[in-house]
């Protein structure tokens, strides 16, 4: 087939608009869709699903009835990413079901139970880039409320664990064996998936925030059921990447630095640098599907 050069800028375009948009509707209003609009629009048989993307097609300002570069959107991107959730299936995670905390506070950072409102909605997978080149973000929501926990610094949401973290680790958490290595610890959810696996033989768990560790030793790792697979460094990341790669010493290493892709790149890309000190091992990198759209 014919390359057509105005088709992919077609797409780019059409990129940016959906990125544009949802940065706008997942930063400054995630729950402004209510049950009763849902209600409304599912009465004529549609689902759940297809009426949130619509009134979200009408919050950008789409007229899909009437308009046909509106509805191409709408059916290229909104009716293709938008995803009703089951909370009953979440709940039976093992995490979920295994670790249970009260809220604590450790210098600047607060462990605690945040939630998702009915109809809030949130990224829930790696971006899923389609043959042609279409990017299409992955949106959730619960039609409930959805608890969650998450690790915040100085007030803000710094780390959780949610829908999104636990799919875009899914891979990472079935391919680890041997000696695993991952930097960032968040609040343990990759080193408590992977220690429950027969294949993997220890975790070594590198983070340099002090306070965020010890929130995790006193009130998370006692509730691991193979807490002696795992061991806690304080250091810089790349510091014990330069360090302690060229040993050797393990078969899997798993990063998780950053925040989102915004401040990921860049921790990626220099964190990829150290892959050839240990020609042995395979390594993998939180939400990279997502960070490789933007590379």
């Amino acid at each position: 087939m014919e390359h057509n050069p105005a088709a992919d800028d077609g797409i780019r375009a059409d990129n940016y608009k959906i990125f544009a948009w949802l940065s706008r509707y997942l930063n400054d209003v995630p729950d402004f869709i209510k049950a009763e609009e849902i209600a409304e629009i599912v009465q004529y048989g549609v689902s759940e699903e297809y009426a949130f993307a619509v009134i979200l097609a009408g919050a950008f300002g789409l007229d899909i009835a009437e308009q046909p570069e509106d509805k191409a959107l709408f059916n290229n991107y909104l009716s293709r990413m938008i995803h009703q959730l089951d909370a009953e299936t979440y709940a039976d995670n093992p995490y979920y079901k295994h670790i249970q905390f009260s809220a604590a506070a450790a210098g600047g950072s607060e462990l605690k139970y945040e939630a998702y409102q009915p109809y809030e909605g949130f990224v829930c997978n790696d971006i899923l880039r389609t043959a042609e080149g279409r990017q299409l973000p992955q949106i959730g929501f619960f039609s409930q409320e959805f608890r969650y926990p998450a690790i915040l610094e100085n007030g803000r949401i710094w780390m959780t664990v949610t829908p999104n973290e636990i799919e875009t680790m899914r891979e990472a958490v079935e391919r680890a064996h041997g000696h695993v290595l991952a930097f960032g610890l968040g609040l343990g959810y990759y080193a408590y998936m992977v220690s429950e696996q027969e294949r993997v033989q220890s975790v070594t768990v590198v983070d340099i925030n002090p306070d965020v560790i010890a929130l995790f030793k006193e009130h998370v790792l006692p509730q691991f059921g193979q807490a002696r697979k795992i061991k806690v460094v304080q250091a810089d990341a790349f510091a014990f990447a330069q360090a302690e790669l060229p040993k050797g010493m393990y078969d899997f290493v798993f990063t998780d630095l950053w925040h989102d892709v915004s401040d990921g790149i860049d921790l990626y890309l220099r964190m990829k640098q150290y892959e050839h000190l240990s020609p042995g091992t395979e390594f993998m990198y939180w939400i990279e599907k997502s960070m490789l759209c933007y590379l």
